[in-house]
């Protein structure tokens, strides 16, 4: 997790942009290709679009069907141009990440500890997913959830996973807990001298609530924030297909040793094909050099700058979390033991954002019923909006920060200041 996270060449996002092209131009085209079938009263349609497709077909009983196709040629030309425009004024976009990294209090192989201060504050661990960069909580002077926990009087340690080494792409989940997650939150209690609060974030929660299991003399609290549990409470069938496809897709990545970030891309963007189409047509239109403009180049790049997965991991997730649905049905072990939420004594807070893409609410839902001590804090945000959208401060940051204060301080025994929360820092 360094600043300025991609050179100064010319982006190669939105990754995967083949991918992206052609999932526009199939849309784009099969448009043209029903025209006929519409024309005809042959199209089939979804039962809750029938009353919709009729009022269409009547609207345009009297329309030639030369004038028709013109017209659709012509709106598909627009949308193809905002497209183009949205892709090349952010791959153009001269914007870079330059925050400095905080200290670093430890490191072993590939990943690293850093400490956002300030010293003597309750110590908070923050844990991110092992599939995406972590400085996600930190992605600018202006939208990063680590230094406000800072400002409001707390101590956060970001666990950093960096790209796995050579060591780490043979890891699975469990040398990712017992081993180097342990190890951190070791350093982070010996650094600050006191039990830890630990904030999981989505694949992180799951690390978290297995570390606050495996290890509970260290935790004193523990937050989820958007993370799984129950991966068949919502789209089953679509988790059941992502764990079909774990095995042929961890052989094809054999020779490699790891699986691309494209690939892990192309699995997230399966979720919406014509995202990145609505996302990139939109930023065509906002002004140049205004916050918006720049906060989107800032959230692209972080996407388009992931991180490869080890090949364990990988066949763990797919095939165990969603295949299988072992967290839901209490059979996910780390090593060889049980990961059970029941057994989790702490004061603990499970967010759910409701416009989550990534993690169906009702999947982490599971989770705040299983977890004996749990509070629900539930946002109208979706999964990276709760922690990087204009509304993120007043939704998330701030009752996130008091609740780590109130926990920390009964966990420690210790008073902590309140220091920036009355002043909207």
């Amino acid at each position: 997790m360094k600043g300025a996270p991609l050179a100064a060449a010319r982006r190669q996002g939105p990754r995967p942009l083949a991918l992206h092209l052609a999932s526009a131009a199939t849309a784009w085209t099969s448009s043209l290709a029903a025209l006929p079938l519409l024309s005809s009263g042959s199209l089939s349609w979804k039962p809750e679009l029938a009353d919709a497709a009729h009022a269409l077909r009547q609207s345009l009983a009297d329309v030639a069907p030369e004038a028709l196709s013109d017209a659709v040629e012509a709106e598909l030309r627009t949308r193809a141009d905002a497209f183009l425009r949205g892709l090349q004024r952010y791959r153009a976009h001269p914007y870079r990440r330059a925050l400095a990294d905080p200290p670093v209090v430890w490191r072993e192989g590939t990943t690293r500890l850093l400490d956002y201060g300030p010293p003597g504050a309750s110590p908070v661990l923050v844990i991110p997913s092992l599939v995406n960069q972590a400085y996600i909580l930190d992605l600018a002077e202006d939208k990063s959830l680590l230094r406000f926990l800072a400002g409001a009087g707390l101590r956060p340690m970001l666990v950093d996973w960096a790209r796995p080494g050579e060591v780490e792409r043979g890891f699975g989940l469990s040398d990712y807990v017992a081993g180097r997650l342990e190890a951190a939150a070791l350093a982070a209690a010996a650094a600050a001298g006191a039990r830890l609060a630990v904030v999981g974030y989505c694949m992180g929660g799951l690390l978290a609530l297995a570390l606050a299991e495996r290890r509970p003399e260290m935790v004193g609290a523990l937050a989820l924030l958007a993370t799984p549990w129950d991966f068949h409470a919502e789209r089953a069938g679509q988790a059941r297909l992502l764990g079909r496809i774990a095995a042929p897709l961890v052989q094809g990545c054999a020779a490699l040793g790891e699986v691309p970030v494209d690939v892990l891309q192309a699995l997230f963007a399966a979720l919406d094909p014509l995202l990145v189409v609505r996302k990139f047509s939109r930023f065509a239109t906002l002004p140049e050099g205004s916050a918006e403009e720049r906060d989107f180049v800032a959230l692209e790049d972080w996407l388009n700058d992931g991180v490869p997965l080890a090949l364990p991991v990988m066949r763990e997730c797919l095939g165990g979390w969603y295949g299988e649905n072992t967290p839901g049905r209490g059979t996910w072990r780390i090593v060889g033991r049980r990961v059970v939420p029941s057994r989790i004594a702490v004061p603990s807070l499970v967010v759910i954002p409701a416009q989550d893409r990534i993690v169906p609410p009702a999947s982490a839902e599971a989770l705040a019923e299983g977890l004996p001590k749990a509070e629900r804090l539930a946002l109208t945000l979706g999964h990276i909006g709760m922690v990087v959208a204009r509304e993120a401060p007043a939704a998330l940051w701030r009752p996130l920060a008091e609740w780590l204060l109130r926990h920390a301080a009964a966990a420690t025994g210790s008073q902590n200041r309140r220091r920036g929360l009355s002043k909207g820092e």
